[in-house]
């Protein structure tokens, strides 16, 4: 079914939230609904699921416990708002990168499954998926959800600091983005200078080990960490040295003088060389093959030398051989003591130089300190900044919240913002409590610990209604925030809503035929049984008999005098 909005005298603006279609929610199969601007309101008898409205566009911005919403015995339904283009609303979506220029208008979507027992839900907008934190990012754009429930808040660690920006604007919110920065930066600096206090200890406490291994590192004369490998192949040679000259002797022996009698192999190339000459007389194409084996020969001389040399080198040196096993002796010692191979003690012995040397670490310490002591006084001066915005905003918040109370029978209520000092943090150097007194006599309170029930509803109208206008082009939702409040007060709160409808779009869930008679469009929440098979239907009351007779069940029934009664209010409102 599609809801023809009615006209609102005065409105200027556009509505944010245009439609609504739901299928498979709580009590409502199927269902799409058209909204315009100004106030409107939903009634209905008890049960008959007039917060579903309100629970449906919680749960698509990304609130409220959707799975309670899907209908009984269905595994799966859906939730699709529209709302019109708002400047914050096209500079979120640049942000975000969403090339929707070309859209008519925000379509936001929520689908809710169930399947094999397990719940699921996903969030798109004009087709494209939301994860919860660009959800959460949106929401504000869009609504604000008010009810007696919403009390709770009032207990939320920084709820009340949260208005209270909300209320201050841009311009305290150019100040809050600084405080944010320069507690990062002083966090920073503090960790760490808090790591270099924490590791200068250390040294101090371990610090007669470590000049313990640096004496023992520095004793080392370490500067080759290939030095062991090296010392041990010299110790191979030296260790080998008489084998190595017996072999030289064997070779040169065979190569140069022969042995047990028979001729060298220089001799026998000598003869060969012989041989191949006078062949090369008779026939000169032997003369190339001549001449490779004069080569093969002298290349034997040349061996022949060089075995000779390299046997007058190793001559026995049993000192040296001594001093090398006693330096690879304490380089494997030096390993094991320190669990590590020589290329990681001279990176240890270099390290150890570093931190033991004098005024090293206590200078690195104090440029340390400097710049937390920077980052501190930076943060402290932007605190300071957003001190004074809070004072202002506060001092404003009081007197527009005492303006709005005082009509709603609270003639004495006296009402103060305490910013308390607190230790700074990205949120500022204070926390915000609300104070409050609703009769004379009564001292200043928190909140939250004095008003009733009905106070606190009319506070939270109050608060809403000037955090209105610091929320820019958003629709509010108000679900049952008149209850338990007299005929008198609900007449104050009507009005309230309806000074509020006249620049925001304001819904409302009541039971208070003042304050449904004082919207622009009402629409009747009631419940029908088909079948065994209960659902709820959301109607519009056009005419003026339809709006007659459901402000008369508000009243106590269609009786003469409620009709009269609901006739009176039509009337009043028409005039």
């Amino acid at each position: 079914m599609i809801l023809e909005p009615l006209r609102c005298a005065g409105w200027l603006g556009d509505a944010v939230l245009t439609g609504l279609h739901i299928s498979n929610i709580a009590l409502i199969d199927s269902q799409e609904l058209v909204f315009g601007p100004g106030f409107t309101v939903l009634t209905g008898e008890t049960g008959a699921g007039k917060s579903i409205l309100l629970d449906s566009l919680d749960a698509v911005t990304g609130g409220g416990q959707p799975q309670r919403l899907l209908r009984d015995g269905c595994v799966r339904g859906s939730i699709e708002a529209s709302f019109g283009w708002t400047k914050p609303l096209r500079q979120w979506c640049q942000a975000q990168e969403l090339d929707l220029d070309d859209e008519e208008e925000l379509l936001l979507s929520r689908e809710l499954r169930l399947l094999d027992g397990r719940f699921s839900s996903r969030s798109r907008l004009n087709g494209v998926s939301l994860n919860r934190a660009a959800l959460a990012e949106l929401r504000p754009l869009l609504l604000d959800l008010t009810g007696q429930g919403q009390t709770q808040q009032l207990a939320r660690a920084g709820q009340q600091r949260r208005w209270l920006d909300r209320f201050g604007g841009s311009e305290l919110s150019a100040v809050l983005q600084p405080v944010r920065q320069c507690q990062q930066l002083w966090t920073q600096a503090a960790a760490a200078l808090e790591q270099a206090r924490a590791q200068q200890e250390a040294v101090l406490q371990d610090r007669a080990n470590q000049e313990e291994q640096l004496q023992a590192l520095e004793a080392a004369q370490l500067d080759n960490p290939q030095e062991r490998l090296l010392l041990e192949q010299e110790q191979d040679r030296l260790c080998h040295g008489v084998r190595l000259q017996q072999g030289c002797q064997e070779v040169q022996g065979r190569l140069i003088e022969g042995a047990e009698g028979a001729p060298s192999v220089l001799e026998h190339l000598g003869a060969c060389d012989q041989e191949l000459s006078a062949m090369a007389a008779l026939d000169p194409a032997l003369q190339p093959i001549r001449q490779s084996w004069i080569d093969a020969q002298s290349a034997l001389e040349d061996l022949g030398r060089d075995l000779d040399r390299y046997a007058a080198a190793l001559e026995a040196d049993p000192e040296h051989l001594a001093a090398l096993q006693e330096r690879i002796a304490a380089l494997k010692a030096l390993e094991r003591r320190f669990g590590a191979d020589l290329e990681a003690l001279i990176e240890r012995r270099d390290q150890l130089r570093d931190t033991l040397q004098a005024g090293g670490a206590a200078a690195a310490l104090v440029a340390l300190e400097q710049e937390e002591a920077l980052r501190r006084q930076q943060r402290d001066a932007a605190c300071q900044k957003l001190t004074d915005q809070r004072r202002k905003a506060a001092e404003r918040l009081e007197h527009d919240l005492m303006q709005a109370l005082r009509p709603m029978a609270l003639p004495h209520v006296r009402f103060a913002v305490e910013l308390v000092p607190a230790q700074p943090s990205e949120h500022g150097a204070e926390n915000v409590q609300f104070l409050f007194s609703a009769n004379p006599g009564q001292p200043l309170a928190p909140l939250r610990e004095v008003a009733s029930g009905g106070e606190m509803s009319r506070f939270l109208l109050a608060l809403k209604t000037c955090l209105s206008e610091a929320d820019g082009e958003i629709t509010l939702l108000f679900d049952e925030i008149d209850t338990g409040v007299s005929g008198k007060v609900s007449a104050a709160m009507a009005a309230l809503l309806q000074r509020l409808a006249q620049h925001r779009q304001v819904f409302c869930v009541t039971h208070q035929p003042v304050v449904a008679a004082a919207a622009d469009q009402h629409l009747l929440v009631r419940k029908q049984v088909e079948q065994g098979n209960t659902r709820s239907l959301i109607e519009p009351l056009s005419t003026l008999q339809e709006r007659q007779r459901e402000l008369a069940e508000l009243a106590g029934g269609d009786s003469g005098e409620a009709r009269e009664f609901a006739a009176s209010l039509l009337q009043r409102q028409a005039a």
